[in-house]
């Protein structure tokens, strides 16, 4: 972008009135949250989308509150962990998967992208982002729509073994025109997003009972423990046990 026209972008952001908010843009795109939070992890806005998801009545009351006051611990470990790293590096962290599993069991995909919001002085001051529920996404992804049997496969059949050639056979694809538009849309190719379904499923079981660690890693899908504790700690960081006892 040009002098000019940084001149002229900068000088229309001058003018703006505090009372101008640009989120409420984020309440006419269906499907859509949007939030921002300050330095200290305190939410200081977000749209009725987000706030209506956490079963609040107005955006005052998600307002001051972080993550650990909104979701359970686990959630909002990993929402601290992205936040922190877009406030140390100054940049954005893109097409970041969650995973939330309903009351059947399955999991529903969340996609994310937060970016560094910036202060006059150029220090980044907070972090600003969107997401959207996979469902919800599925509409702006018309052209690659051959995926979803590929997505539907996987929520319904996780805690299986997953062939990827079979997989890709499913969308109509070879297996590398299926990794790289998976890779296009996800950020990721199809057995990393799998296997992160599977650990992310495994958090729940060692969190809310007390099944053998070599049990919950044959009823996800993994070979063995010693496989599902390598996956687990390259995920999570930690190695299930420590992730049980709340390490």
């Amino acid at each position: 972008m040009n002098s000019t026209k940084l001149q002229l972008k900068s000088q229309f952001l001058e003018e703006v009135s505090p009372l101008s908010h640009f989120e409420v843009v984020f309440d006419q795109l269906p499907g859509i949250s949007f939030f921002a939070k300050n330095i200290n992890f305190e939410i200081i806005s977000a749209n009725r989308a987000f706030w209506e998801r956490l079963n609040c009545r107005s955006e005052s009351d998600v307002i001051g509150k972080t993550d650990f006051d909104l979701f359970p611990d686990q959630l909002a470990r990993k929402f601290r962990e992205d936040d922190e790293i877009v406030l140390m590096t100054g940049r954005p962290k893109l097409k970041i998967i969650e995973l939330f599993f309903n009351r059947q069991g399955l999991p529903d995909w969340y996609f994310t992208n937060k970016f560094p919001v910036f202060g006059r002085d150029g220090s980044v001051i907070g972090v600003t982002g969107t997401v959207q529920s996979y469902s919800g996404r599925r509409s702006a992804l018309t052209p690659h729509l051959q995926l979803d049997r590929a997505v539907s496969y996987i929520r319904e059949h996780f805690h299986e073994p997953v062939n990827m050639t079979e997989l890709a056979k499913r969308t109509g694809m070879s297996v590398r025109q299926f990794n790289r538009r998976f890779r296009e849309v996800f950020g990721t190719n199809p057995r990393t997003f799998l296997i992160k379904t599977r650990v992310q499923a495994a958090c729940e079981e060692l969190r809310s009972g007390d099944k053998p660690i070599s049990d919950i890693a044959l009823d996800y899908g993994f070979c063995d423990q010693s496989s599902f504790t390598q996956h687990f700690r390259a995920h999570m960081g930690v190695t299930p046990l420590k992730y049980r006892r709340g390490s």
